[in-house]
Parts: structure tokens; sequence; C-alpha cells
């Protein structure tokens, strides 16, 4: 059960899931709502999260808050941390009539603030737009989070993920290893931040080589059901023509590539998991019984330029919020009821031969479970 501090443990009316957190940005704030609504229900208990970029900072903040003081602890902390973030006067560059985008049309046009900002990134380096390396989320972090406290107390499985540059790999900073360092290398966006120095070694987001990570999650916890929470839209309809557009577009697929493929070896190792009628160590038995479902908005969030990303504006960040508490309330009425009996996220579209199946029958299909055509 769990106790007045917080500490999580195993009860028999409690269903054990697993969080894997994706990066984008503001967009995250999404992420917030979602983990703000599940947390209401007692009938969740969590083991383990991971996350990249902004889901990093989400599962980090929700694991310090329920290790200092539970459910609730865990809720407050993800709203201080959103609500300093929106009123962060460093943050907020751009105009606040964008805020607005997230219930405009899709035709909205991106404000001037944001798609000057986007190109001085192609142009100048970190250094050049951001000499005195100001970041705002190091105030933040070191504020509202007690490392020391995290490392030595923390119950929750965390797997923050980050890109070492000089190799390009993936490195996970667990519970016992966190430090404020490896939190803000995670989030450490090459064209906006200088790379974190941690032990002589320079780090970028983790976005790039895991968002989120998803076999760490198998391989090192008990709970069988893993819940993505994803920030991404599945497809865009349409392909870019301008300059502009096939960046930005180019900057997304960067950031789903990995993910993708992951999710790839995860659907090809479950599926011969399953073949085999032996199954020995951890990592086999967890795939072969491995449930997976995922919580997002498609149509919400492909309605949203990727630039606003970027846009912390409060209107925007409680919009998200309110996005994210919707489609979590929704899931638990309509797919709860399956966690710990089935998978309501079908991981077949990511097998390769299932590639022809059509774009627009994916994301329906994945979580129907259905066949594709």
């Amino acid at each position: 059960m769990e106790t007045a501090d917080g500490v999580p443990g195993r009860h028999l009316n409690r269903k054990p899931v697993t969080f894997a957190l994706q990066g984008g940005g503001s967009h995250g704030a999404f992420t917030w709502g979602v983990l703000d609504r599940l947390l209401e229900d007692t009938r969740i208990e969590i083991e383990g999260i991971s996350g990249a970029s902004a889901g990093a900072m989400n599962a980090v903040v929700l694991a310090h808050g329920y290790t200092a003081g539970g459910r609730d602890g865990a809720r407050r902390a993800l709203q201080d941390f959103w609500e300093s973030v929106a009123g962060k006067a460093q943050f907020n560059s751009v105009p606040q009539d964008l805020s607005a985008q997230a219930s405009e049309s899709p035709k909205t046009d991106v404000a001037a603030g944001l798609e000057s900002l986007y190109s001085l990134m192609r142009f100048f380096s970190p250094r050049q737009i951001n000499p005195l390396d100001i970041n705002p989320l190091r105030d933040i972090l070191e504020k509202q989070i007690d490392f020391e406290r995290l490392r030595r107390d923390c119950r929750l499985d965390l797997f923050i993920a980050t890109t070492r540059v000089s190799t390009g790999m993936l490195r996970l900073f667990r519970t016992r290893q966190l430090t404020l360092e490896g939190l803000l290398a995670s989030a450490c966006v090459p064209a906006l931040h200088r790379a974190i120095d941690i032990d002589g070694e320079a780090y970028w987001d983790g976005g790039l080589t895991a968002n989120p990570p998803i076999f760490p999650l198998v391989h090192h916890c008990a709970a069988r059901d893993l819940i993505l929470v994803l920030l991404q839209p599945s497809h865009r309809p349409d392909a870019p023509t301008s300059a502009g557009e096939i960046r930005r577009r180019l900057d997304e697929i960067s950031f789903s590539a990995a993910f993708f493929t992951e999710l790839q070896g995860v659907a090809l190792a479950k599926r011969e998991a399953e073949r085999s009628a032996f199954a020995f160590g951890r990592l086999p038995r967890g795939l072969k019984n491995l449930k997976t479902h995922a919580i997002d908005s498609q149509e919400f969030m492909s309605r949203l330029s990727a630039i606003s990303k970027l846009n912390v504006h409060a209107g925007f960040i409680h919009a998200l919020r309110d996005e994210g508490r919707k489609r979590a309330g929704i899931w638990l009425e309509e797919k709860f009821d399956l966690v710990g009996v089935r998978s309501s996220f079908s991981l077949d579209r990511f097998l390769p031969w299932r590639a022809g199946a059509r774009s627009r029958d994916l994301p329906r299909l994945a979580l129907t479970g259905q066949n594709a055509p």
C-alpha cells in the first residue's frame, strides 16, 4: 500500500503500471494533464517511468513530489513546475496571441516571434544566440527538486534519456544516478543550449536517441502494463513544400525516428517471445506478457505547428493541460478495464511487414488492435 510519505507498495486492489513519457517542449504540458488525472485514480500503482526531454521533466518532478507527499504531492509538484515555466520571463519571448493556437484551426499562421527564433536557431549557434548560457529550467529545478533526497528515498524506477554527443548513443540515468545536470542534459536542445558537461562528457537532448525509452521498463520493472503518453502526431497528412515547412518536418522526424525504431524492436521481440514455448529470463518473460496502452490526442496535436513547442505562455500551457486531463479521463473510462488483461494499443503496426497499412488508418488500428488492410 502507499504509506504516508508517498512510498508506493503493492496493493491487491491496484494495477501496477509503468509510464513512458514522450518529449516535445511545451507540449509536455499535455502530459502534465494526463498524469494529474491518472494520479487522482487510486487504482493505479506506478512502478517505473521513462522519459526524454519534457517527458523527463515530468517524470522526475512527479517522482520527487510522490516521494515527498504521495499522489497529492506529485500533483502539486507538477503544477508548481509548469506554472513556474509559464511564469518565467526568459521563456516568454514570443507574442501572447499564440496562446490561442491550441484552439484555432490548423491553418493559423504561427506568430512572427516564434518564426524568427526558429530561423535564428538555424543560422546561429547557442553561444551566439545565448552567450551567457541562460537556462531558466536550471533555476526552476534547483528550487523545486532535492536531488539528494530523490536519489536516497525515491522508490520509483526512473529511466531518463540523454544523448552522448561524442558517440550519438543513448545514455540512461536511473534513479540513484540522477543529478540536476543529468536532467538538464535530457532536455538540452542542441540549437538552443550548449551541451551539458557530465564528468567530462558532453550530452544533448535524450529525444534524439530515445523518445521515450521503452526496453528499460520491460527489462527492469515487474509491471507488465506499459502506458505511453504520446505528444507527436502519428502522421502529417500533407507533404511539406516550403523551406520552413520541410525543415520543421525533418526536425519532427528526427525526434520520432528512434521511438518508432524501438517500438518496432519491441514488437518483433514480443512476437518471437510469444512464439516460444519457453521464456527464460526476465526480458523474454516480460515481453511475452507485455500489455501496451497509449494516451494521446491526435486531432488536437496535429493542429499545432512544431514551432509551438517553444510557446510557454500560460494560456497555451493550460489548454494543453486541460486536453491531457480530458484524454486521460476518456482513457480511464474506455480502456482502464483492459489493464492487466490485454493491450489496448497494438504494436503490430510497427512490424516491418505491416508497412503497407495506410497512414490514416494507423491511429485507429493501433488503438483498437485491428489488423491493417
